[in-house]
């Protein structure tokens, strides 16, 4: 047993010894550190509550720079920013001598930061270098986050990820398995330092927003957008996806064959399957294509002989084509073919397909508020201002209240001057522009520095009776699209063991219904639906009258009888392939499913 004392050492988790003093141990690895005795990717945490000190020199620990304070001083001085500001010392000299240190989350730990330099006590043991370092990069991009929610900077960070925007400079030449580029990419009017470092990586459009409601049709978090802004090419986009295959080579000398194939092939898809594929047996580029276009041609050896005469005829092969996913559709945007490493041709086609803003699309702000597209409106029906400027986007007022979104507000008046003062507003966490500068720069331009102003309705020319919020605010486009997402069938594949329709999307799948969604069905006066919703499964069996077992049903000598009781009477009778799987389970179990049917 350890004294209270006492404590383990542990270095990259291997146990190297005790000690009775662990206190002084650990202020003396950290004093070597900053005295560059010992290298600064060490970090050391002493764990109380486990009498445990963990020295970790390892790779793969998140690390982030802390100002040191010593005595209740912070060691970073105005003398030292005047020598990083005139170039006499540089960011490792501060590192070398002990003034900033990287700190991993276990040292963390032990440590008491303060936020604000300015305000540093003896009891700190750190203090922040910008107050903005205490989030990560997704949820520094927040304009003014200091007054949200923390969950709402919580879900705006994790729909930064999800935008679609410019993320690489040079997608025209990549080949990656599927990406989203949008057309008219701008960085934000109201951004933040973490934006400015970025530089060339913008992810959503600044757009003209109205705060209020719209018939109803905005409801739910719902936007209604204007149509004429979405024809202009506000928030457009193409989506590339990349298939690829290979001219394999098989043992005893058979390979892949990339050309059209012959008639009468194992898989043959008919003459029309392969109308846009040339001699080659490889699509020509800005061909349109649809669901299971053939894009590469191809036919494959069937089975693979050892040894002895090689067939080649029509029996021993089969079409394996390259085609489109189901649900996708495009133009062919490049045809690239090379080697792989041992040889083999390889074939990569890309397709791009532009997509429109359409009902159901997602759209959201860096705050958090996401909303999907309800209404397209002609651009002559929405509101407008007496200058005759018109909202592109129409944002439902009671999303702030539960929300608490106050930094979208901040947002939507900064932008504004923003945009009209033509120049970019700091939105820093804890740093950024102050609300009392942008309302009496707003109010030298001319406009009310609340942001509301009067707007007339488009259908009838009429005044609103109250002022409406406007402004500007980065909209970003996720990637959640209806395209990729809308999904129906009549009658499809199903799966081998229960018969009922497959499973997803790209398998052709149905849809599932359950109890709620049956009740649904029968409250909207719908009932009759469920003839057809609930027998995906159907199937007739033969059942024997006296024991109750399943019959056979001899297709061969159009016979049907009991294997048990062998002239008995038979009944048919209708029921789900899936009742007919678990009585054969419960036989299985030694279980005697008797049925007792009678003739209707």
């Amino acid at each position: 047993m350890k004294g209270k004392s006492e404590a383990d050492i542990y270095f990259n988790g291997d146990f190297v010894g005790t000690t009775d003093k662990p206190e002084d141990v650990v202020e003396d690895l950290r004093k070597k550190r900053r005295h560059g005795i010992l290298p600064d990717q060490m970090n050391v945490s002493y764990h109380t509550e486990f009498g445990e000190i963990r020295i970790n020199t390892d790779s793969g620990r998140a690390r982030r720079p802390l100002v040191v304070v010593e005595d209740g001083k912070p060691k970073l001085t105005k003398e030292h920013i005047e020598k990083l500001k005139a170039g006499k010392i540089n960011w490792s000299f501060l590192v070398k001598h002990g003034i900033i240190e990287y700190v991993d989350a276990e040292e963390e730990e032990n440590s008491y930061i303060a936020i604000d330099i300015e305000k540093v006590n003896k009891e700190h043991t750190h203090a922040e270098i910008n107050p903005l370092l205490i989030l990560g990069i997704s949820a520094s991009l927040t304009p003014f986050p200091e007054y949200n929610r923390g969950d709402r900077v919580n879900y705006g960070a994790k729909m930064v990820g999800q935008a679609i925007g410019a993320p690489i400079d040079n997608f025209q030449v990549r080949t990656d398995t599927k990406f989203n580029v949008l057309t008219y990419a701008q960085m934000p009017l109201v951004d933040t330092a973490t934006d400015k470092i970025l530089k060339q990586h913008p992810y959503g459009q600044n757009i003209v927003v109205a705060v209020m409601c719209w018939d109803g049709f905005n409801m739910n978090d719902a936007v209604v957008l204007n149509k004429g802004s979405v024809d202009r090419g506000m928030f457009r986009s193409f989506y590339f996806r990349t298939y690829e295959t290979i001219r394999k080579r098989y043992w005893g000398g058979q390979e892949d064959v990339i050309a059209i194939p012959e008639p009468g092939i194992k898989g043959y898809r008919g003459e029309e399957a392969y109308k846009d594929i040339p001699e080659d047996g490889v699509i020509n580029p800005e061909t349109n294509v649809e669901s299971d276009s053939v894009l590469v041609s191809k036919t494959s050896p069937l089975r693979f002989l050892t040894g002895g005469d090689f067939t080649t005829d029509i029996e021993n092969k089969r079409e394996s084509s390259v085609t489109i996913r189901y649900g996708e559709r495009g133009i062919i945007d490049r045809v690239l073919i090379s080697e792989t490493v041992s040889g083999e041709q390889l074939f990569k086609i890309r397709t791009r397909d532009e997509r429109i803003p359409e009902l159901g699309d997602k759209f959201a702000t860096r705050h958090g508020q996401k909303g999907v597209t309800a209404l397209l409106v002609p651009q002559e029906d929405m509101p407008f201002t007496k200058e005759g400027i018109v909202p592109d986007l129409l944002f439902n007022p009671h999303g702030i209240p539960s929300r608490m979104t106050v930094s979208q507000l901040l947002e939507l008046l900064s932008g504004k001057y923003g945009s009209i003062a033509g120049e970019k507003i700091d939105s820093s966490a804890f740093s950024g522009t102050r609300e009392e500068n942008i309302r009496k720069e707003l109010k030298k331009l001319g406009f009310r520095d609340d942001g509301k102003e009067t707007l007339y309705d488009g259908r009838t020319g009429k005044k609103f009776e109250v002022m409406i919020f406007t402004g500007i605010a980065y909209y970003m486009k996720l990637d959640h699209m209806v395209a990729d997402k809308i999904h129906a069938r009549s009658k499809g594949p199903v799966t081998l063991l229960t018969r009922q329709p497959t499973e997803g999307r790209s398998k052709r799948g149905g849809l599932r219904l359950g109890e709620m969604e049956q009740q649904c069905l029968v409250g909207h006066g719908a009932a009759l639906t469920l003839k057809e919703r609930f027998n995906s499964d159907e199937t007739s069996l033969p059942i024997c009258q006296s024991c109750g077992l399943i019959a056979i049903n001899d297709k061969a000598k159009n016979k049907t009888y009991c294997p048990v009781c062998k002239d008995s009477k038979i009944l048919w009778v209708s029921t789900s392939y899936a009742f007919k799987l678990t009585m054969d389970e419960l036989k299985s179990l030694g279980v005697y499913p008797k049925l007792n049917v009678v003739e209707v």
